[in-house]
């Protein structure tokens, strides 16, 4: 028997959004610990304010956490809709990294 033929939207979407291990739709996922410590470093600086030096420790801290999930997604993500928004995240990172130190 035959599988009846899939529009190209359909397999396109199955592409760019099925974990490749479990078949799963997958868009968002449960936040693994680099993203939970780049939450918590954020609830930290913004707790602490303008106090320097903490709220600058706290808030590069942040942007490292960042990077780790950013890289780790794009390095290990279940499928290309994780792997691109790794991407993104890592040239969002940058660009605000470089427009903070004045670049």
């Amino acid at each position: 028997m035959t599988q009846p033929p899939t529009s190209s939207i359909v397999r396109a979407r199955d592409w760019m959004f099925r974990d490749r291990g479990t078949g799963a739709i997958t868009i968002a996922q449960w936040p693994n610990l680099p993203l939970w410590l780049f939450l918590g470093f954020t609830l930290a600086a913004w707790l602490a304010g303008g106090a320097e030096p903490i709220a600058g420790w706290m808030g590069i801290a942040a942007d490292v956490a960042l990077g780790w999930w950013a890289i780790d997604e794009l390095l290990r993500g279940v499928n290309p809709w994780r792997r691109l928004l790794g991407l993104a995240t890592l040239i969002g990172l940058a660009t605000l990294v470089t427009l903070r130190s004045g670049g």
